[in-house]
């Protein structure tokens, strides 16, 4: 018999909310699924808590799997957590999904406090680091080592003194390389042309953001954000190959004050204080899909619109599908609210980062529908169209 201990304080993470409470679940049998693929897709629907051990999970959880008969599915942390399960010391469900670290957040901080500092591991290990440990994380997070983070951030410095007109020497030697040679060939690396050539290169700065519904690629720029995509999305790299040659940009990690200015506005819409977002964005396009991206920022906060509507409103009633195109296209999620459009017969239709993320953020701005209670697969994109005019 399993000893239950009495819920602790919850974390922010972790408090109730009456949106999650009523935000209807997959089916068990979908969930059991996801449990056992350990589907990152499903991280913030809901929670696995194992009654055999008296601890509770996300989807994602690396640990062994339970049986079925010994799992119980809850909405939310906190419902796990009133019923007496403990969480996982693993994969730490009362944290954001993809959430850094306050140690490894700190450290990245100090980075951007000073991008031509340069810490080796020593530095690292006087911080409280093991340099082992911080590169498999970075490797993890940012597909890189922090040490080429950090290269990759005193690159972005030095392009932006270049911008501003600081010479080839102080933008070199200031970001921290002993020769011009290197300062050239790393600049050549990144942007194919010689430093001289490269003062007007644009850079997106990329940086990541835990949500609820798990992390989330944030990209800006000097002029406003242009990217924010859920990182398992498969069209992701496409879009970063599109925004690299819409933009002729280069892209190095790194942070802004539009990014910061956005982090914050995310974290006020998920806590259900923001209902319309006001960070500047940079929406490069053909003209058609930027009147449909604006057409997206007009519909309301828990409103939604059929695909055909957005044709309409647009002057464009005969190009349902290209609305629907444009949609899939669209490269910031949930600022350009794409999950407000739906089915003329009233489906979801698709989404670019699953249904699932589709559904929950409709149910959190308040919007109920005929969806609800429906199978949906979390893997379907915005341009699975087999409903986007009301017909099969």
């Amino acid at each position: 018999m399993i000893e239950r201990t009495q819920p602790p304080d919850l974390a922010p993470s972790a408090r109730r909310d009456e949106a999650a409470e009523e935000r209807p679940l997959p089916t068990p049998d979908e969930m059991y699924a996801a449990v056992l693929a350990r589907d990152t897709r499903y991280d913030g629907i809901f929670f696995t808590a194992v009654k055999t051990t008296g601890i509770f999970c996300r989807p994602s959880c690396p640990a062994r799997k339970p049986a079925r008969e010994n799992v119980m599915f809850c909405r939310t942390a906190a419902e796990a957590l009133e019923l007496g399960f403990r969480p996982c010391k693993k994969c730490r469900p009362l944290e954001l999904p993809g959430e850094t670290p306050e140690p490894v957040r700190r450290l990245l901080a100090e980075v951007e406090e000073d991008p031509t500092r340069r810490l080796n591991d020593d530095d690292l290990r006087a911080r409280g680091h093991d340099p082992v440990a911080l590169r498999r994380w970075f490797k993890k997070h940012h597909g890189m080592t922090f040490h080429a983070y950090q290269c990759s951030r005193r690159l972005a410095w030095a392009l932006g003194e270049l911008s501003r007109g600081a010479r080839i020497t102080e933008a070199g030697f200031g970001s921290g390389y002993e020769s011009l040679s290197a300062f050239q060939d790393a600049v050549r690396q990144v942007t194919g042309r010689s430093a001289a050539r490269s003062r007007g290169a644009v850079v997106v700065q990329i940086s990541r953001v835990a949500t609820p519904l798990g992390p989330m690629l944030l990209g800006a720029t000097e002029e406003g954000v242009c990217l924010l995509e859920f990182t398992d999305r498969p069209m992701l790299e496409t879009q970063l190959r599109r925004l690299a040659k819409l933009l002729d940009c280069v892209l190095l990690p790194g942070t802004n004050e539009h990014a910061a200015r956005l982090e914050e506005e995310l974290r006020e819409y998920f806590a259900g204080r923001l209902r319309e977002f006001t960070t500047p964005l940079v929406t490069h396009g053909s003209d058609f899909q930027r009147r449909v991206w604006n057409a997206l920022r007009e519909i309301p906060f828990a409103e939604t619109r059929s695909y055909m509507e957005q044709a309409r409103l647009i002057g464009s009633p005969g190009a349902v599908r290209a609305v629907a195109r444009a949609n899939g296209d669209n490269r910031i999620a949930i600022v350009i609210p794409c999950h407000r459009v739906i089915g003329a017969d009233g489906s979801l239709t698709g989404y670019g980062g699953g249904l699932w993320r589709k559904k929950w953020l409709l149910h959190h701005e308040g919007v109920r529908g005929a969806w609800e209670g429906r199978r949906t697969d979390p893997a379907q994109t915005e341009l699975g169209l087999g409903s986007v005019d009301g017909s099969s």
